[in-house]
């Protein structure tokens, strides 16, 4: 693609449309313009809303099964486009291509996954519900919430749709869709694909454009039933404020400040790798980073020697390089902001252990390399907030006890890792940790069928699984005298 042409960036009841503003898509990799992409407003999020209002009294009315052969043709569609989205992956975001293989193939998965729980519909609707009385019956029926905004970000675009529009569609929601401005090509492409899928005009609809032109209206229109939102805590409150003025529900997934534990037991060389990436893995550009990498203090010294080598080995470089291991940053206020933390950290009393700062070899491009502290003071900004860069601060303790709570000494409580040769053990501490999921002797991996958020301030309600689509469903007894 390139700045040639503006592409259409609003989808609205079955039509492609051009917008009201054009947004410059960039190359975060080369800083060069790859598109420009037509962004809406609140006139278009008006139109949308009417468009979703409009289909989903029939929509609504669909089987299971009908609804689950429109996910699967979708998840066809996207492996169909593989090669193609991976290519704009890597291009708009700046992740390398294996990363966006990664992604692509989540997509499917979710897609395919929520197809099979739809066509699960039919056979549970309208279940008996024990009563303690002869005199009356009752039965239990989940219907579509409604019309759903549905808001993502841009370190995984794509995928996070997927979480949210597949268990959407399969409730029998309509749908709006804001992708971020930031990276709208992939999601584009998939719109493309949904566009083709056999959707009544209305279910599915899109309008690019920025949080405030776009996402606001969304969030405080009374006619969307439901927001679902992915994305940073200052904007999620925004998001439940404007969504509080009409009393619709939310979902929020936000930030993460998370840890990785090794206990003193733990086989070194897995320890770092599962640090390397827990950290490094999208430029640690996710709400799961385990940014945090708390060490028992016998194997401290070690681990941190080999966590060095290992990080100043990490081929930072393009995203179609062959033998990159990890890309950009997505742009340059990104870019900006972590190196921010690190001049804020180092002002703060921590020690710079490797990176910091840009690879000589790459004079363009949002590139950084990865970056190790150690004697990070526990009130700086450094170890309590998401810094979204990759940035590890690393940090020993004398005890399990300790460990447990420095982990779960966080406003967030998101994801967890554990490092340990002792099941027992790595059990008992798995448990012990405030977080919605937790890997243990694990890389960061991620199935449908598993529940996503977390505690505190990461998350409200759950995504993926079958909680991923109850989040889209209302619950109605129906109770009759006999």
């Amino acid at each position: 693609m390139s700045n040639s042409s503006t592409l259409n960036g609003l989808y609205i009841d079955g039509q492609w449309r051009a917008g009201s503003e054009d947004l410059k898509v960039i190359n975060p990799a080369t800083e060069e313009p790859l598109a420009s992409v037509s962004g809406g407003n609140e006139q278009a999020v008006d139109q949308a809303v009417n468009a979703a209002s409009a289909a989903f009294s029939q929509w609504a009315k669909t089987s299971g099964a009908e609804r689950g052969a429109v996910l699967r043709k979708i998840a066809s569609g996207v492996q169909a486009r593989r090669e193609h989205l991976m290519q704009l992956q890597s291009s708009n975001n700046g992740k390398p291509l294996f990363e966006a293989a990664i992604d692509v193939d989540d997509v499917i998965a979710t897609f395919d996954y929520y197809a099979g729980l739809a066509e699960g519909l039919d056979a549970q609707q309208d279940r008996s519900v024990a009563l303690p009385s002869e005199d009356f019956a009752a039965r239990v029926r989940r219907e579509p919430c409604g019309v759903v905004g549905l808001i993502v970000p841009w370190n995984f675009p794509m995928v996070t749709t997927a979480w949210k529009l597949a268990p959407a569609l399969a409730a029998g929601c309509c749908v709006v869709l804001k992708p971020s401005e930031v990276t709208p090509l992939p999601e584009l492409e998939l719109a493309a694909i949904i566009a083709e899928s056999g959707l009544p005009k209305g279910v599915f609809n899109l309008v690019c454009g920025t949080g405030l032109a776009v996402g606001a209206p969304l969030a405080a229109d009374p006619r969307v039933a439901k927001i679902s939102f992915t994305g940073s805590n200052a904007v999620g409150v925004q998001v439940m404020q404007r969504a509080a003025e009409t009393v619709k529900g939310v979902s929020l997934e936000l930030g993460g400040k998370s840890s990785l534990l090794v206990l003193a037991d733990a086989d070194l060389e897995l320890a770092v790798e599962l640090a390397s990436g827990g950290g490094f893995f999208n430029a640690g550009q996710m709400c799961s980073a385990t940014s945090r990498v708390l060490v028992a203090d016998t194997l401290a010294d070690e681990f941190l020697l080999r966590l060095k080598v290992r990080a100043e080995a990490i081929r930072v470089a393009d995203p179609f390089d062959p033998e990159v291991e990890m890309g950009a940053l997505v742009n340059q206020a990104q870019y900006q902001r972590v190196l921010g933390h690190i001049d804020r950290g180092l002002s703060a009393g921590a020690k710079l252990i490797c990176g910091g700062e840009r690879p000589a070899d790459l004079p363009r491009g949002y590139f950084l390399r990865p970056t190790i502290f150690t004697q990070v003071p526990l009130d700086s900004a450094l170890w309590c907030e998401e810094i979204f860069g990759p940035v590890l601060c690393v940090r020993s303790f004398a005890s399990e006890a300790e460990a447990i709570a420095l982990a779960n000494d966080s406003e967030f409580g998101l994801v967890a890792s554990v490092v340990s040769r002792d099941g027992e053990a790595a059990e008992r501490v798995a448990n012990a940790l405030q977080a919605g999921l937790v890997w243990i002797n694990s890389p960061q991996v991620i199935f449908p069928q598993t529940a996503w958020g977390g505690y505190k301030q990461s998350s409200i309600g759950r995504e993926l699984g079958p909680w991923g689509l109850q989040a889209f469903q209302e619950i109605k007894h129906v109770i009759r005298a006999v």
